[in-house]
């Protein structure tokens, strides 16, 4: 899905420090900037514009714009900013009645204003993973799992430090089976393809994930369990009934309304499929729940933890994560692909001894780039959401706004790594973009739910396995062409993500 700036609005416009605003010629309606002169180095302090309309109606209203008007998500956020003339402003988010008790939020859209919500010492993380609702414990095993913890919790070292030794036990089998189960996946491809002239990769690159993440965490191959090749269904089912009052599977209004936004789906329609899922991580994840058992975890609370965090955050951030990294390489064409096969195979000769090795993977900085690139124009977490802990204050580019304790702050990320003040072609897929002196912009690389260039720590809020995806994400580009000098795909949209076919691949000729 690809989102349009914010200095590309369809109105007569004006820049304001890089933010598009309506011009002087359009309507008197559009509010003034508080009658004050922009500069520089003193920003002036501004009400923050925007509002959340009458009670229940207003999110209502919201909701549905957001959904269903004309643009989706992006035209709901970039015509606000048109209106407001900022990119801080007061709206509402979706699901809203009756699911979300309180849909109110403060938008961050900007690079200047977003990173206040990885600040953990001005917002409070609790129960805002998925938004302004938190689904409920009943699909969770009961537990508020870690993704829901503030580092404030005393449970959220302890859960975290779990994580942190999940990686850290299965660090010598990533790349091994990495390459043992691609090497699967991509035979399954070229036998598709061959067949049918097609190879769709979505469905076939969730079951080597998910066989991946066995392998690699547990030296377990879940296919030769009682789960089967069932994995990735089990976790899809699950992980709608967590996200589906924010997900649309583009029906009607109509349909979508009732059975998705305004109750909640009954916990008990998963209970099966998500048992399937706890019995098969009960029995792999012998040596990371015993090391929970050592740190004071109760064995339920720690399977439920493991599963939340393999299959929502580790297996659903593959899922978005490489069909948009064959997407963006595919449309990117030949001319990149000829450079990052010349560069990986090269890499691998002179670095890794005709291997795949660390080692060489640190002298690819093409590929790195290209990676970092997919990462910032297409995060596979669009939203982050926190709490203000305080009465505080958030700068954007060109205004100062306060904000009271306890409102709610929202960042579409999108947004804030488009943000044409800090980057050149903002919407343009710049494959070098992050070489060389490039890599001083990796600090407004945020998908991780922190600045790229910062190390996750128990203390903040950062994805744990943040290192091991973007790893795993290297290692999918580089398994590609090793084998392949160049591949075309069509590409088509979702509910989550791209969805991707193969058409073509051209077998390495060196």
């Amino acid at each position: 899905m690809e989102y349009s700036s914010l200095n590309s609005l369809a109105a007569p416009t004006t820049a304001v420090r890089g933010v598009t605003v309506p011009s002087e010629n359009q309507s008197a309606a559009s509010p003034a900037l508080n009658e004050v002169t922009i500069s520089a180095d003193h920003p002036p302090l501004r009400v923050i514009p925007g509002s959340y309309g009458i009670p229940f109606f207003g999110p209502i209203k919201d909701r549905l714009q957001y959904f269903y008007g004309t643009g989706g998500p992006v035209e709901f956020f970039k015509s606000r900013v048109q209106e407001f003339r900022s990119t801080v402003y007061r709206t509402n988010m979706p699901p809203g009645p009756f699911i979300s008790g309180d849909p109110k939020v403060i938008a961050l859209l900007d690079a200047k204003s977003f990173p206040t919500l990885f600040d953990v010492s001005k917002v409070e993380k609790k129960d805002v993973f998925t938004g302004t609702y938190m689904p409920s414990t009943k699909l969770t095993g009961g537990y508020r799992v870690l993704s829901y913890l503030d580092p404030s919790e005393a449970r959220h070292a302890e859960l975290k430090n779990l994580m942190f030794f999940m990686l850290k036990s299965s660090s010598s089998r990533v790349i091994p089976q990495f390459e043992s189960t691609y090497t699967e996946l991509f035979n399954t491809l070229e036998i598709q393809l061959d067949k049918t002239g097609e190879a769709p990769f979505n469905d076939v690159g969730e079951q080597a994930a998910f066989r991946f993440l066995g392998r690699a965490y547990f030296e377990v191959n879940p296919e030769d369990t009682k789960i089967g090749k069932d994995g990735p269904t089990l976790i899809n089912k699950w992980v709608f009934f967590n996200l589906s009052p924010i997900l649309t599977l583009g029906l009607p209004w109509y349909i979508e309304e009732p059975l998705l936004h305004t109750f909640r789906l009954p916990a008990f329609l998963i209970q099966k499929s998500y048992q399937k899922l706890y019995d098969y991580f009960l029995s792999a994840a012998t040596t990371v729940i015993e090391q929970a058992e050592n740190l004071g975890i109760p064995k339920d609370e720690a399977v439920n933890n493991i599963l939340f965090a393999v299959c929502f955050n580790t297996f659903g951030g593959m899922k978005i994560l490489f069909p948009s990294t064959l997407k963006w390489i595919g449309l990117a064409g030949e001319n990149l692909q000829t450079q990052l096969a010349e560069e990986i195979r090269g890499a691998i000769k002179s670095y890794g001894g005709g291997m795949v090795t660390m080692a060489a993977i640190e002298q690819m900085p093409l590929m790195k780039s290209v990676v970092y690139e997919i990462l910032r124009i297409d995060p596979p977490v669009t939203f982050q959401y926190g709490r203000a802990k305080r009465d505080l204050t958030i700068e954007s580019h060109d205004a100062v706004f306060n904000v009271k304790e306890g409102e709610m702050l929202f960042g579409y990320q999108p947004f804030a790594t488009k943000d044409p003040i800090v980057f050149d072609r903002p919407e343009e897929f710049v494959a070098d973009r992050f070489v060389g002196d490039g890599e001083k912009l990796l600090k407004y690389v945020w998908w991780s739910n922190g600045p790229e260039t910062e190390i996750t720590t128990v203390e903040n809020k950062q994805c744990a396995g943040k290192s091991f995806v973007v790893l795993i994400t290297r290692l999918f580009v580089v398994e590609i062409f090793r084998r392949y000098d160049s591949f075309t795909v069509d590409v088509a949209t979702s509910a989550l993500g791209s969805s991707i076919t193969i058409t073509s691949l051209k077998k390495a000729s060196t």
